[in-house]
């Protein structure tokens, strides 16, 4: 079944001679339960991609569907709810709220909402990314990989439709990204989680279930098509 679907979906950045086109018609579906990895050098279209994907952007044509919803069209109030709710955001830089100690960052999403998380499901997050004895630490006394850990349990938090992961081993050494791409998979085996995940390092991506190659704003391969020709 299909979670993103996106059809010809265009973004340019200003207009007339400074116009620059992030994105030249993408044509892209995934389905629930996939993992898939999206590579490209700089400025091939990546980032730019899954903040539409997020609701963060706005395209400038064509269309990006997210779990049924045409994330274009929805205005800055619903936008917000529909991140905090449908997908899970990991950066590069962990976002972590430094006065908040690691069980609230966790908890964030649906504290926001005035919610409490669910017991069984926070004990399972918190257990399968390792931070028991951290939930009362902030994140200044974490090491980049613990704070990237956190990172991805709030973004599970609220059991989203989407986990949208950007560069998320990046700031981090060879060791500790190695973890967190093995934690990452953990999730999408153990949850049936299903990611889109961003990375300029291709021997990471070649582990994700399928690889999209973007240059210039298109998709120039995807190893889910080479898999059908062959």
């Amino acid at each position: 079944m299909k979670l993103v679907e996106c059809k010809n979906l265009q973004k340019t950045y200003g207009s007339g001679e400074t116009a620059v086109r992030a994105l030249g018609g993408v044509d892209l579906c995934i389905e629930r339960g996939e993992f898939t990895a999206i590579v490209g050098a700089s400025g091939s279209g990546k980032s730019t991609l899954l903040h539409i994907l997020a609701s963060v952007d706005r395209p400038t044509a064509g269309s990006a569907q997210v779990d049924g919803v045409d994330v274009g069209s929805l205005t800055p109030a619903k936008a917000a709810l529909f991140r905090r709710r449908k997908v899970g955001l990991v950066y590069q830089f962990f976002n972590l709220i430094p006065t908040l100690t690691v069980e609230k960052n966790i908890a964030l999403p649906l504290l926001l909402d005035k919610r409490r998380p669910d017991a069984a499901w926070f004990g399972t997050l918190v257990s399968t990314l390792g931070l028991q004895d951290k939930l009362q630490a902030l994140p200044g006394q974490l090491s980049g990989g613990q704070q990237q850990r956190v990172a991805i349990a709030r973004a599970l938090c609220y059991r989203p439709a989407l986990l949208l992961a950007d560069e998320p081993t990046g700031n981090l050494d060879r060791r500790n990204a190695a973890e967190i791409w093995d934690l990452l998979q953990l999730c999408h085996r153990n949850f049936q989680q299903t990611i889109l995940l961003v990375t300029h390092d291709e021997h990471l991506a070649a582990q994700a279930g399928r690889v999209v190659t973007l240059s210039d704003g298109r998709v120039v391969r995807d190893s889910a098509q080479d898999t059908q020709r062959g």
